[in-house]
């Protein structure tokens, strides 16, 4: 019989503010660089994270790139703020085969609590392969600085 795995709600204690949560580790992402507004992050294309006709499945480019914005999110606000994506869109312009994938990151604004966010997804070639962005929203009844 199979074993039944709890399905929340999950406490997540993270290592440090900017670090790798459990999602971002079971893509095995990997935070290269985050300062001031901006984050690189990197991923491999295991066959695990790919589609039927065997190209990286869109759904894990556009976690890495969501994930690139929340970090350079992260680096212009208080620690411990809580936030979150409410919109996203993604223009796929090339396929994955094979190798890395880097995501590249900044908050281009700002708007009251709302932060928005672009991502370049490049291939091994330095490719683009997916242009990225995203709109998130800082919870109510926090402190915030200002990007």
């Amino acid at each position: 019989m199979n074993e039944i795995k709890h399905t929340g709600p999950h406490q997540i204690q993270l290592q440090q503010w900017i670090s790798e949560a459990p999602f971002e580790r079971l893509l095995n992402m990997k935070i290269e660089r985050v300062s001031e507004g901006e984050a690189v992050l990197t991923m491999p294309f295991f066959e695990e994270y790919a589609q039927g006709a065997g190209l990286m499945h869109g759904g894990a480019l556009t976690a890495l790139a969501d994930t690139a914005v929340a970090m350079a999110i992260k680096s212009v606000l208080p620690e411990g703020t809580h936030f979150g994506t409410i919109a996203l869109e993604s223009r796929f312009l090339s396929a994955v085969r094979q190798g890395w994938v880097t995501a590249q990151a900044n908050v281009i604004s700002r708007e009251g609590r709302d932060l928005v966010g672009h991502a370049t997804v490049f291939d091994d070639q330095q490719q683009p392969v997916i242009e990225f962005e995203s709109r998130f929203r800082v919870a109510r009844r926090q402190n915030h600085q200002s990007v």
